[in-house]
């Protein structure tokens, strides 16, 4: 069994498909989808606004952080979390270089304190330290949880942190368990 920390991020609402208007209905059903598919949440973040990182929109960012405990092997989880990140609406343009909006985006911040270097797969995230809209609801969650690169606490990276973009926690705040139960 691995700890695993995930980042959902969506500053979308859907257009037409699974029928959820909102970032927080989107966040509700992915946490469905990662309970019933990838392992037990055992902890969630509060919300949080962010701005775009890496490129120009109108649309900021919802932002959470959830952990989960898995059986599932690194590889395994970011198949899974791909496919929730397609059923909940979003598309991959590969022929667009950079960053675009989205609907859903679920990206492995850590499982347990494992190093992974793969084709497909880094972990720790590698853009993390550089990221408050990752930081901020990780340190929320996990402050005192040591990098196994550098070394350093999430609270740590957040100090020294070089984005300088604003993020806040929202007064739209659920519980998991409230996500769960509006869905």
């Amino acid at each position: 069994m691995e700890t695993c920390y995930i980042l959902f991020g969506s500053n979308m609402a859907l257009r037409q498909g699974i029928g959820i208007s909102d970032k927080n209905g989107i966040f509700a059903q992915a946490c469905l989808y990662i309970n019933n598919r990838c392992g037990r949440i055992v902890k969630v973040s509060s919300s949080y606004e962010s701005e775009p990182w890496g490129f120009e929109t109108k649309e900021w960012f919802l932002n959470r952080v959830v952990v989960i405990e898995t059986e599932m092997n690194p590889e395994d989880l970011l198949k899974q979390l791909l496919e929730i990140e397609r059923e909940l609406g979003r598309e991959r343009h590969p022929e667009i270089e950079g960053y675009t909006s989205r609907t859903a985006d679920l990206d492995i911040l850590y499982y347990g304190n494992k190093i992974i270097l793969t084709d497909a797969l880094t972990v720790p995230h590698p853009r993390l330290h550089r990221r408050r809209f990752a930081l901020l609801p990780l340190c929320e969650v996990a402050p005192n949880l040591v990098h196994p690169v550098f070394g350093l606490t999430q609270s740590e990276l957040l100090a020294r942190c070089p984005d300088m973009l604003t993020v806040r926690k929202t007064d739209n705040d659920q519980t998991y368990e409230k996500c769960i139960t509006t869905t």
